[in-house]
């Protein structure tokens, strides 16, 4: 078990339901990406929810409940507070019975750190193997929610699936955990308003992939480089975080330092070309706030120097301090072109000058 802590707040992070805070308030699904959709799904746990949720209940529950915790110690209390808890699978299903590693929105350090922002105490991560994958929707229930983790409260998105061959949908979990007296919310699944909005063929439809808000669509407009719309689904700018290393230092000999940065192995990566960025330096210093800058980024194998790996590289402007070992944070604001190969430097050169210039203008209307 982990205890991830940033400015006084932490996320626990448990590889299994052994060793967690219990009871919980429990959302459920996959949450790569911590999307707008995903939020609507954890809302409902979250600590403020539920103090809503108990107060209208009614005044005699809360006397009721107020006299209890009065008769407790400090340690019994914290007992019996329910911990916002959200419950995904690692690996992702998809890679588990594809057998291929499956890049993701946010690796687990993203996703934790997304959390922790919504006010989340706790992420359970139920190692998703054979074992798993073979329990009915009723043993799923009984056994993972009720016994294990203690579930006092379950919301999900309405198209959750779960169990043996996905067999048992949102509804059967609210009958199942109706059994137990576990109240479960059903979270409508959220669209992409303004896409509706502004195509006029769409207005009148009903809900399609092309509208709904997921982590496929996500996904496919990085690859697009359809920034502005990965974006607006996220609820927040896509960011790449990694850590400054050596690199080949050729940006240098044309005037435009780069800093390369190591993503995680895991961490999915948008369509290959240049961006227009905001970043934010962190120190080494943990108690130093970050730096903001603005600059332009490159995905791609630098085909003008016969490059051969993927790399990413950010050149910040009006910048000359060392970056060495320092995480940045690189939030994606707009795609400005593919990658290409240059019939020389002076001309590569003269091109990021353009990019450097357009990137400008674009963040400074940003």
């Amino acid at each position: 078990m982990l205890n991830l802590s940033q400015n006084g707040c932490s996320v626990w992070v448990a590889s299994s339901t052994e060793g967690i805070l219990t009871p919980t308030a429990v959302a459920l699904g996959k949450f790569d990406g911590v999307h707008i959709g995903h939020k609507r799904v954890i809302q409902p746990i979250l600590p403020l929810a539920q103090d809503q949720e108990r107060r209208e209940d009614g005044d005699n529950l809360a006397e009721k409940s107020s006299r209890q915790t009065a008769n407790l110690t400090p340690l019994e209390s914290q007992k019996e507070r329910i911990h916002s808890t959200v419950v995904t699978f690692d690996p992702h299903p998809q890679e588990f019975f594809t057998g291929q590693p499956r890049a993701l929105l946010t690796p687990l350090d993203e996703k934790v750190e997304q959390l922790r922002s919504l006010g989340v105490e706790q992420l359970v991560l139920l190692p998703f193997d054979k074992d798993l994958s073979a329990l009915s929707p009723q043993d799923f229930v009984a056994k993972i929610l009720v016994q294990q983790l203690q579930c006092q409260q379950i919301s999900v998105g309405e198209d959750f699936c779960f169990g043996k061959k996905r067999m048992g949908t949102a509804q059967d979990l609210q009958t199942l955990a109706a059994k137990f007296n576990i109240p479960v919310t059903i979270v409508p699944i959220q669209t992409d308003i303004h896409d509706l909005s502004t195509n006029n063929s769409d207005i009148n439809t009903t809900l399609t992939e092309d509208n709904r808000i997921s982590t496929s669509l996500i996904r496919q407009s990085l690859e697009t480089g359809d920034i502005e719309k990965a974006n607006r689904l996220l609820g927040r700018p896509y960011t790449l975080t990694g850590v400054v290393i050596p690199g080949q230092k050729l940006g240098r000999t044309i005037g435009f330092p780069t800093a390369n940065l190591q993503l995680p192995k895991d961490k999915f990566l948008p369509r290959q070309g240049v961006y227009a960025v905001q970043v934010l330096i962190h120190s080494q210093n943990p108690d130093a706030s970050p730096t903001q800058n603005l600059g332009v980024m490159n995905i791609g194998n630098r085909p003008t120097v016969n490059g051969t790996n993927s790399s990413v590289e950010v050149h910040l402007f009006d910048w000359s301090d060392d970056l060495y070992s320092q995480k940045l944070v690189v939030q994606l604001v707009k795609f400005l072109r593919p990658e290409q190969k240059f019939p020389s430097l002076e001309a590569l050169k003269t091109q990021i000058q353009l990019d450097c210039t357009i990137a400008r203008e674009i963040l400074a209307s940003h």
